[in-house]
């Protein structure tokens, strides 16, 4: 249901946002080339803070360097093992007309630590367990700009992690997969 709604929003804004005059030319497509995000979605589900500092490149692409922390609990209710991540990321947007808005294709290295309880059978019942790892993937989604300069956008991806290190040998995270998801409001300055 919640992948058939994300669908339906992102096709639906992508639509109306296409109808919109090819020849209008906003000053945040001439003089503005840097944009400051948070991420509203990770910040009200998981309570984890997500800020994303994105340069644009041209009209068709750009880079950016987002970071995460996750400030909750493993004893919370809803349990997000991911404790921090450093994803640099670039973007090529496939929008003729505007300036890096629209419809994007994201490629993404992570840099990410994961915490997680392991059940010990030998001494103390559960014992918390750290694993930093470093991942590539790749990322869809849509970007809106207002005339004033305020963004949103929404995005969903997946990467594999390729290295993984443990912080001790005797347990492993099972963390192949790690996903870069979100609704991101910020302002492009």
């Amino acid at each position: 249901m919640k992948k058939h709604l994300l669908c339906l929003l992102l096709i639906s804004s992508i639509a109306s946002f296409s109808q919109e005059n090819e020849n209008t030319s906003y000053t945040q497509d001439v003089e503005k080339k840097y944009e400051l995000k948070v991420n509203a979605f990770n910040l009200i589900a998981f309570a984890s803070l997500d800020v994303s500092f994105e340069k644009l490149i041209n009209q068709n692409s750009s880079f950016g360097v987002a970071v995460f922390y996750n400030f909750s609990d493993l004893d919370d209710d809803i349990v997000f093992t991911k404790k921090f991540s450093l994803t640099p990321y670039y973007r090529w947007f496939f929008s003729e007309s505007k300036f890096a808005r629209g419809f994007f294709v994201e490629g993404f290295g992570m840099l990410n630590t994961f915490e997680d309880e392991y059940y010990n059978y030998i001494g103390p019942n559960y014992e918390v367990v750290d694993q930093t790892s470093f991942a590539l993937g790749i990322a869809v989604g849509g970007k809106f700009v207002t005339k004033t300069g305020f963004t949103a956008e929404v995005y969903a991806g997946v990467g594999r992690n390729l290295i993984q290190g443990d912080s001790n040998d005797d347990y492993f995270l099972d963390n192949d997969v790690v996903g870069r998801f979100g609704i991101s409001l910020g302002y492009r300055f």
